[in-house]
């Protein structure tokens, strides 16, 4: 279910990287527009621009022109200790090879985020167990990720973008390191996620599963954006 709410706005997004051998334009006057509630997906070839928009619109990366506002606040405006505050409060970032640390447990793990807040310990432990209950893993807790299969894995992961609350979660290949029925598996409790917690969910993906899920569906080629709705 979406509302009117614009989570995350670009607006002639640009990346430009330069190398010994001239500019390469990695992103090319993106416009997007992502509303809360909403689950986009953005397919492209490797090397068309996926990643770097990724990064762009996550505020993991600066743009070389353009403006990214995440719910009317522009990211490029921010200091390096904002930016850095708003990506801890306001995004939740999941990446292909899960990023667990694998001397934690999953609540261990889930927890991460929470301790930049310096959140209360018992609230922060009891969140986090009851994210790995959304997720269906509450069973699995106290197991190391060693102990979990890739798609637990993968869960754990989705809870821990969970965990402060954000209010735009930003996935790079989540499925890519797992088999068709597992990542299958994996989308279907993301896209339950977004719906359930109200959060906009933007991924990036050459798995063709998550379209079926999509409100809306976006390709880049060659640095430039397209709509395929």
């Amino acid at each position: 279910m979406t509302d009117e709410t614009p989570v995350l706005e670009a607006s002639n997004l640009s990346k430009v990287f330069s190398t010994g051998g001239g500019d390469i334009h990695a992103v090319s006057d993106v416009d997007l527009r992502v509303q809360a509630g909403s689950f986009a997906v953005l397919s492209g070839r490797s090397g068309s621009g996926k990643t770097t928009l990724l990064n762009l619109l996550g505020g993991l990366d600066r743009p070389s022109a353009g403006a990214v506002r995440l719910h009317g606040t522009d990211l490029s405006r921010l200091s390096d200790s904002a930016l850095a505050a708003a990506r801890r409060d306001e995004i939740g970032f999941i990446f292909q090879a899960f990023g667990l640390l694998p001397m934690l447990s999953a609540t261990e793990n889930v927890e991460l985020p929470m301790r930049l807040t310096r959140e209360n310990p018992k609230e922060r432990r009891d969140r986090a167990r009851t994210l790995l209950d959304v997720v269906g893993l509450g069973d699995r807790a106290d197991h190391r990720p060693a102990e979990l299969s890739g798609g637990e894995q993968q869960r754990v992961a989705i809870a821990r973008a969970l965990a402060n609350q954000p209010r735009l979660i930003l996935a790079d290949e989540p499925t890519g390191q797992l088999d068709s029925r597992t990542g299958a598996e994996v989308v279907r409790v993301l896209a339950s996620l977004v719906e359930s917690h109200g959060v906009a969910a933007f991924i990036a993906t050459h798995d063709a599963a998550p379209r079926a899920h999509a409100d809306r569906t976006y390709r880049i080629v060659d640095g430039r954006l397209r709509c395929d709705d």
